[in-house]
């Protein structure tokens, strides 16, 4: 196996489309962050490789997002990472149509991203 391959390698590798990758590994306008960082490995001109590492944390977050060949809603997967993080019971769900939904998944984001570091 090569060191570093193409998007169009990669996608057939980890089974994803090649947009969805991209879309993972592009900044979210509103935060000025990638959305989830660590994905790929940048050339000067914005060509994305992918190594070892790189394929690791996508599948990671194929499997998170795609769980029985559907997709997950974020909140659902916010609260997957969570748990697998910290192994305890969240109550995140229970809350989430009170005042702090707001507060609350900020700070689910913020660990999501630190999970996927």
């Amino acid at each position: 196996m090569k060191k570093y391959l193409n998007i169009k390698e990669a996608s057939k590798i980890i089974g994803l489309k090649e947009h969805v990758i991209r879309y993972w590994d592009s900044v979210d306008p509103k935060t000025n962050r990638l959305r989830v960082d660590g994905i790929s490995t940048k050339s000067r001109a914005g060509t994305r490789y992918f190594n070892k590492e790189n394929l690791d944390k996508l599948k990671n977050l194929r499997d998170l997002v795609y769980e029985n060949g559907t997709n997950n809603p974020s909140l659902k997967l916010a609260e997957k990472l969570i748990l697998k993080k910290n192994n305890r019971i969240n109550t995140f769900t229970e809350n989430r149509f009170s005042s702090e939904n707001s507060e609350n998944l900020n700070q689910i984001l913020k660990k999501m991203r630190e999970i996927l570091k």
